[in-house]
């Protein structure tokens, strides 16, 4: 079986595995990272974000294959790490806004929303409502009003 290098959350992993897998699957089931969730698997629903060399991707549509031994991958357990903190500011945002109810689809939200407000600083701005009607992860209960909230504040403390 072919072998698949990578970092992942600041360590660098091996895997063992076809080279048609997909990522998320490679994340949950062998790595046991739990944080990105299978939604859709088809890159729609967004629940599985997290980082590709700081840039938000959804590894349910990237095969292991497509992943270089230099790739960096940041899933939201990963997240409070790159800041040296035990929660990211988003996710402190998340929980003094009370954004989650259900809370499945909460850990690709933030990390969308994490790499969205570094997106709008690189091209030198700060998240705007045009930022953050660019969003587009599925939340079930519907707390947008929330999450929106909760990027403005967390946007703030980055």
């Amino acid at each position: 079986m072919p072998s698949h290098t990578f970092k992942l959350n600041g360590q660098q992993v091996t895997v063992d595995v076809p080279d048609d897998l997909r990522l998320l699957w490679v994340l949950r089931d062998v790595l046991g990272v739990m944080g990105p969730k299978y939604g859709c698997g088809l890159d729609v629903c967004k629940a599985c974000t997290s980082h590709i060399n700081g840039k938000a991707f959804n590894p349910c549509s990237v095969r292991i294959s497509d992943i270089k031994p230099t790739d960096e991958v940041t899933t939201i357990e990963g997240l409070p790490a790159t800041v040296g903190k035990p929660l990211h500011p988003m996710q402190q945002a998340w929980l003094d806004f009370d954004v989650a109810q259900c809370g499945y689809c909460q850990p690709g939200q933030i990390m969308a929303a994490v790499a969205k407000v570094k997106q709008a600083r690189a091209a030198g701005h700060e998240i705007t409502d045009a930022d953050l009607d660019e969003l587009r992860n599925i939340c079930r209960c519907g707390t947008y009003f929330r999450i929106r909230e909760a990027v403005k504040a967390g946007a703030q403390k980055m």
